[in-house]
Protein backbone atom coordinates (compact mmCIF):
# COMPACT_ATOMS: atom_id res chain seq x y z
CA UNK A 1 0.00 0.00 0.00
CA UNK A 2 1.13 3.53 -0.81
CA UNK A 3 -1.82 5.50 0.57
CA UNK A 4 -4.44 5.00 3.27
CA UNK A 5 -7.40 7.06 4.49
CA UNK A 6 -8.70 6.73 8.03
CA UNK A 7 -11.28 8.17 10.40
CA UNK A 8 -9.97 9.06 13.87
CA UNK A 9 -12.70 9.39 16.51
CA UNK A 10 -13.25 12.04 19.13
CA UNK A 11 -12.69 10.87 22.69
CA UNK A 12 -13.80 11.76 26.19
CA UNK A 13 -10.91 11.70 28.66
CA UNK A 14 -11.07 11.30 32.44
CA UNK A 15 -14.72 10.16 32.52
CA UNK A 16 -15.18 12.55 35.45
CA UNK A 17 -13.23 10.81 38.23
CA UNK A 18 -10.46 9.06 36.25
CA UNK A 19 -8.06 11.93 35.61
CA UNK A 20 -5.41 10.78 33.10
CA UNK A 21 -6.39 7.10 33.51
CA UNK A 22 -9.85 6.62 31.91
CA UNK A 23 -11.03 7.42 28.40
CA UNK A 24 -13.80 6.60 25.92
CA UNK A 25 -14.02 6.75 22.11
CA UNK A 26 -17.05 8.31 20.39
CA UNK A 27 -18.73 7.49 17.08
CA UNK A 28 -19.14 11.21 16.31
CA UNK A 29 -17.40 13.48 15.49
CA UNK A 30 -14.21 12.25 13.81
CA UNK A 31 -11.26 13.57 11.82
CA UNK A 32 -10.43 12.24 8.37
CA UNK A 33 -6.79 11.78 7.38
CA UNK A 34 -4.98 10.49 4.32
CA UNK A 35 -1.40 9.29 4.83
CA UNK A 36 0.92 8.56 1.91
CA UNK A 37 4.14 6.58 2.01
CA UNK A 38 7.21 8.45 0.73
CA UNK A 39 10.56 7.05 -0.38
CA UNK A 40 12.61 9.55 1.63
CA UNK A 41 12.80 10.10 5.41
CA UNK A 42 10.60 13.16 5.87
CA UNK A 43 7.16 14.06 7.21
CA UNK A 44 4.95 16.53 5.32
CA UNK A 45 1.80 17.94 6.97
CA UNK A 46 -1.05 19.60 5.06
CA UNK A 47 -4.31 20.96 6.51
CA UNK A 48 -7.20 20.61 4.04
CA UNK A 49 -9.79 22.71 5.86
CA UNK A 50 -8.16 25.93 6.93
CA UNK A 51 -7.23 25.11 10.51
CA UNK A 52 -3.90 26.83 11.28
CA UNK A 53 -2.03 23.61 12.00
CA UNK A 54 1.77 23.81 12.34
CA UNK A 55 3.49 22.56 9.19
CA UNK A 56 6.73 21.83 11.06
CA UNK A 57 6.20 18.12 11.86
CA UNK A 58 8.05 18.40 15.17
CA UNK A 59 5.45 20.95 16.31
CA UNK A 60 2.43 19.14 14.88
CA UNK A 61 0.43 16.59 16.87
CA UNK A 62 0.31 14.25 13.85
CA UNK A 63 3.88 14.90 12.75
CA UNK A 64 5.73 14.39 16.03
CA UNK A 65 4.53 10.77 16.45
CA UNK A 66 5.61 9.95 12.89
CA UNK A 67 9.06 11.41 13.49
CA UNK A 68 9.32 9.17 16.55
CA UNK A 69 8.22 6.18 14.48
CA UNK A 70 10.87 6.89 11.84
CA UNK A 71 13.55 6.66 14.54
CA UNK A 72 12.65 3.04 15.26
CA UNK A 73 15.35 0.54 14.23
CA UNK A 74 12.89 -2.12 12.98
CA UNK A 75 11.43 -0.28 9.97
CA UNK A 76 11.30 -2.10 6.61
CA UNK A 77 14.32 -1.81 4.35
CA UNK A 78 15.00 1.46 2.56
CA UNK A 79 14.27 5.06 3.53
CA UNK A 80 10.61 5.89 4.20
CA UNK A 81 8.62 8.97 5.11
CA UNK A 82 5.01 10.14 5.23
CA UNK A 83 2.78 12.82 3.77
CA UNK A 84 -0.28 13.58 5.93
CA UNK A 85 -3.44 15.33 4.69
CA UNK A 86 -5.74 16.29 7.56
CA UNK A 87 -9.44 17.24 7.52
CA UNK A 88 -10.55 18.12 11.03
CA UNK A 89 -14.11 17.92 12.35
CA UNK A 90 -12.83 17.84 15.94
CA UNK A 91 -12.06 21.45 16.71
CA UNK A 92 -8.72 22.05 18.47
CA UNK A 93 -9.26 23.12 22.07
CA UNK A 94 -12.72 21.52 22.23
CA UNK A 95 -11.88 18.99 24.95
CA UNK A 96 -12.91 15.95 22.92
CA UNK A 97 -9.49 14.75 21.85
CA UNK A 98 -8.58 16.80 18.80
CA UNK A 99 -4.83 16.39 19.30
CA UNK A 100 -5.23 12.70 20.13
CA UNK A 101 -7.22 12.07 16.94
CA UNK A 102 -4.45 13.62 14.86
CA UNK A 103 -1.72 11.69 16.67
CA UNK A 104 -3.49 8.35 16.80
CA UNK A 105 -4.85 8.60 13.27
CA UNK A 106 -1.44 9.33 11.79
CA UNK A 107 0.21 6.49 13.70
CA UNK A 108 -2.43 3.86 12.87
CA UNK A 109 -2.38 4.81 9.18
CA UNK A 110 1.42 4.80 9.01
CA UNK A 111 1.57 1.44 10.76
CA UNK A 112 -0.73 -0.06 8.13
CA UNK A 113 1.43 1.36 5.35
CA UNK A 114 4.46 -0.28 6.97
CA UNK A 115 2.75 -3.68 7.10
CA UNK A 116 1.33 -3.58 10.65
CA UNK A 117 4.71 -4.09 12.28
CA UNK A 118 3.83 -2.29 15.53
CA UNK A 119 1.47 -3.45 18.29
CA UNK A 120 -1.34 -1.24 19.59
CA UNK A 121 0.76 -0.54 22.66
CA UNK A 122 3.63 0.59 20.43
CA UNK A 123 1.24 2.80 18.50
CA UNK A 124 0.11 4.45 21.73
CA UNK A 125 3.76 4.98 22.65
CA UNK A 126 4.36 6.85 19.39
CA UNK A 127 1.12 8.84 19.58
CA UNK A 128 2.04 10.11 23.04
CA UNK A 129 4.60 12.37 21.36
CA UNK A 130 1.65 14.22 19.81
CA UNK A 131 0.03 14.79 23.18
CA UNK A 132 3.32 16.11 24.52
CA UNK A 133 3.35 18.66 21.70
CA UNK A 134 -0.22 19.70 22.55
CA UNK A 135 -0.06 19.88 26.34
CA UNK A 136 3.55 19.40 27.40
CA UNK A 137 2.67 16.09 29.06
CA UNK A 138 2.47 12.52 27.75
CA UNK A 139 -1.02 11.39 28.78
CA UNK A 140 -2.84 8.49 27.14
CA UNK A 141 -6.44 8.86 28.30
CA UNK A 142 -7.44 10.17 24.83
CA UNK A 143 -4.85 8.28 22.80
CA UNK A 144 -5.64 4.81 24.17
CA UNK A 145 -9.39 4.73 23.43
CA UNK A 146 -8.75 6.36 20.04
CA UNK A 147 -6.50 3.44 19.09
CA UNK A 148 -8.12 0.58 21.04
CA UNK A 149 -11.74 1.73 20.79
CA UNK A 150 -14.31 1.50 23.57
CA UNK A 151 -13.41 2.44 27.13
CA UNK A 152 -9.83 2.07 28.32
CA UNK A 153 -8.00 2.20 31.64
CA UNK A 154 -4.39 3.37 31.58
CA UNK A 155 -2.96 1.66 34.65
CA UNK A 156 0.51 3.00 33.90
CA UNK A 157 2.31 5.22 31.38
CA UNK A 158 5.87 4.16 32.25
CA UNK A 159 5.74 1.32 31.38
CA UNK A 160 2.57 1.39 29.29
CA UNK A 161 -0.19 -0.82 30.69
CA UNK A 162 -3.56 -0.36 28.95
CA UNK A 163 -6.70 -2.35 29.77
CA UNK A 164 -9.87 -2.40 27.68
CA UNK A 165 -12.99 -2.14 29.87
CA UNK A 166 -16.23 -3.81 28.71
CA UNK A 167 -19.35 -1.73 29.22
CA UNK A 168 -23.10 -1.87 28.58
CA UNK A 169 -24.68 0.19 25.78
CA UNK A 170 -24.22 3.87 26.53
CA UNK A 171 -25.51 6.96 24.73
CA UNK A 172 -23.37 10.06 24.95
CA UNK A 173 -24.50 13.68 24.66
CA UNK A 174 -21.81 16.33 24.27
CA UNK A 175 -22.14 20.11 24.23
CA UNK A 176 -19.18 22.20 23.09
CA UNK A 177 -19.54 25.84 24.14
CA UNK A 178 -17.67 27.87 21.55
CA UNK A 179 -14.83 28.95 23.75
CA UNK A 180 -11.36 27.43 23.84
CA UNK A 181 -9.70 25.91 26.89
CA UNK A 182 -6.10 24.95 26.16
CA UNK A 183 -5.10 21.66 27.74
CA UNK A 184 -1.78 23.09 28.89
CA UNK A 185 -3.55 26.00 30.62
CA UNK A 186 -6.18 23.74 32.19
CA UNK A 187 -3.43 21.56 33.68
CA UNK A 188 -1.56 24.52 35.15
CA UNK A 189 -4.47 25.60 37.36
CA UNK A 190 -4.76 22.22 39.08
CA UNK A 191 -3.67 21.74 42.65
CA UNK A 192 -0.37 19.89 43.03
CA UNK A 193 -1.44 18.27 46.30
CA UNK A 194 -4.81 16.90 47.44
CA UNK A 195 -6.26 15.97 50.79
CA UNK A 196 -6.12 12.29 51.68
CA UNK A 197 -9.89 12.19 52.29
CA UNK A 198 -10.46 13.55 48.76
CA UNK A 199 -8.04 11.02 47.26
CA UNK A 200 -9.81 8.16 49.03
CA UNK A 201 -13.20 9.32 47.76
CA UNK A 202 -11.80 9.64 44.24
CA UNK A 203 -10.29 6.13 44.32
CA UNK A 204 -13.66 4.76 45.39
CA UNK A 205 -15.38 6.49 42.49
CA UNK A 206 -12.85 5.20 39.95
CA UNK A 207 -13.21 1.66 41.25
CA UNK A 208 -16.99 2.01 41.31
CA UNK A 209 -17.11 3.34 37.76
CA UNK A 210 -14.97 0.52 36.35
CA UNK A 211 -17.03 -2.04 38.30
CA UNK A 212 -20.24 -0.43 37.04
CA UNK A 213 -19.07 -0.73 33.44
CA UNK A 214 -18.03 -4.36 33.83
CA UNK A 215 -21.22 -5.36 35.70
CA UNK A 216 -23.51 -3.32 33.39
CA UNK A 217 -24.81 -1.62 36.54
CA UNK A 218 -26.17 1.72 35.34
CA UNK A 219 -26.99 2.94 38.84
CA UNK A 220 -23.44 2.26 40.03
CA UNK A 221 -22.10 4.07 36.95
CA UNK A 222 -24.24 7.08 37.82
CA UNK A 223 -23.21 7.12 41.49
CA UNK A 224 -19.53 6.91 40.54
CA UNK A 225 -19.53 9.82 38.07
CA UNK A 226 -18.26 12.21 40.74
CA UNK A 227 -15.03 14.19 40.80
CA UNK A 228 -13.92 15.91 44.00
CA UNK A 229 -10.43 16.90 42.83
CA UNK A 230 -10.29 18.19 39.23
CA UNK A 231 -13.83 19.29 38.34
CA UNK A 232 -14.27 21.85 41.17
CA UNK A 233 -11.28 23.76 39.77
CA UNK A 234 -11.76 23.37 36.01
CA UNK A 235 -15.52 23.92 36.01
CA UNK A 236 -14.91 27.60 36.79
CA UNK A 237 -13.57 27.95 33.22
CA UNK A 238 -16.84 26.74 31.65
CA UNK A 239 -19.90 29.05 31.64
CA UNK A 240 -23.09 27.27 32.67
CA UNK A 241 -21.35 24.09 33.79
CA UNK A 242 -23.14 23.55 37.12
CA UNK A 243 -26.53 24.28 35.60
CA UNK A 244 -25.92 21.91 32.68
CA UNK A 245 -24.84 19.07 34.96
CA UNK A 246 -27.74 19.47 37.37
CA UNK A 247 -30.49 19.86 34.78
CA UNK A 248 -29.19 17.02 32.59
CA UNK A 249 -29.30 14.62 35.54
CA UNK A 250 -32.82 15.81 36.32
CA UNK A 251 -33.67 15.02 32.68
CA UNK A 252 -32.58 11.41 33.19
CA UNK A 253 -28.87 11.32 32.43
CA UNK A 254 -26.80 8.90 34.46
CA UNK A 255 -24.26 11.66 35.02
CA UNK A 256 -21.28 13.23 33.38
CA UNK A 257 -18.96 16.19 33.59
CA UNK A 258 -16.10 17.94 31.84
CA UNK A 259 -14.79 16.17 28.76
CA UNK A 260 -11.02 16.16 29.06
CA UNK A 261 -9.87 19.65 29.98
CA UNK A 262 -13.06 21.25 28.62
CA UNK A 263 -14.88 23.28 27.59
CA UNK A 264 -17.03 20.41 26.25
CA UNK A 265 -19.39 18.74 28.72
CA UNK A 266 -20.55 15.15 28.26
CA UNK A 267 -23.44 13.20 29.73
CA UNK A 268 -24.08 9.46 29.67
CA UNK A 269 -27.58 8.02 29.23
CA UNK A 270 -29.08 4.52 29.06
CA UNK A 271 -31.07 5.14 25.87
CA UNK A 272 -31.29 7.39 22.84
CA UNK A 273 -34.53 9.08 23.95
CA UNK A 274 -32.93 10.28 27.16
CA UNK A 275 -29.77 11.35 25.32
CA UNK A 276 -31.84 13.53 22.96
CA UNK A 277 -33.74 15.02 25.90
CA UNK A 278 -30.42 15.85 27.54
CA UNK A 279 -29.33 17.57 24.31
CA UNK A 280 -32.40 19.82 24.44
CA UNK A 281 -31.55 20.79 28.02
CA UNK A 282 -28.01 21.70 26.99
CA UNK A 283 -29.26 23.76 24.04
CA UNK A 284 -31.79 25.65 26.16
CA UNK A 285 -29.17 26.62 28.73
CA UNK A 286 -26.67 27.96 26.20
CA UNK A 287 -29.39 29.71 24.20
CA UNK A 288 -30.37 31.54 27.38
CA UNK A 289 -26.75 32.33 28.27
CA UNK A 290 -26.20 33.62 24.73
CA UNK A 291 -23.12 31.52 24.04
CA UNK A 292 -22.66 29.73 20.71
CA UNK A 293 -22.35 25.95 20.96
CA UNK A 294 -22.31 22.64 19.10
CA UNK A 295 -23.95 19.43 20.32
CA UNK A 296 -23.40 15.77 19.46
CA UNK A 297 -25.58 12.80 20.36
CA UNK A 298 -23.66 9.61 19.76
CA UNK A 299 -22.60 6.25 21.21
CA UNK A 300 -19.37 4.59 22.24
CA UNK A 301 -17.06 3.76 19.31
CA UNK A 302 -15.85 0.19 19.83
CA UNK A 303 -13.40 0.16 16.90
CA UNK A 304 -11.18 3.20 17.38
CA UNK A 305 -9.35 4.52 14.33
CA UNK A 306 -11.12 3.12 11.25
CA UNK A 307 -9.62 2.42 7.84
CA UNK A 308 -11.81 3.95 5.13
CA UNK A 309 -9.76 3.11 2.04
CA UNK A 310 -6.30 2.06 0.95
CA UNK A 311 -4.39 1.75 -2.31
Amino acid sequence: MKEITIQAPATVANLVCGFDVLGMALEQPYDKMTVRLLDKPEVIITSLDGFPLPTDPALNTAGAPLLAMLEEPDLPGGPVGFEVLISKQIKPGSGIGSSAASAAGAVVAANHLLGNIFSKEDQVRFALFGEKVASGVKHADNIAPCIYGGITLIRSIFPLDIISIPAPPLHVTVVHPQIEVRTSDARQILRKEVLLKDAIRQWGNIGGLVAGFIKSDYELIGRSLEDVIIEPVRSMLIPGFDEVKQQCKEAGALGGGISGSGPSIFMLSKDAVTARRVEQVMKAIYERIGLAYHTYVTVVNQEGVKIVSSQ
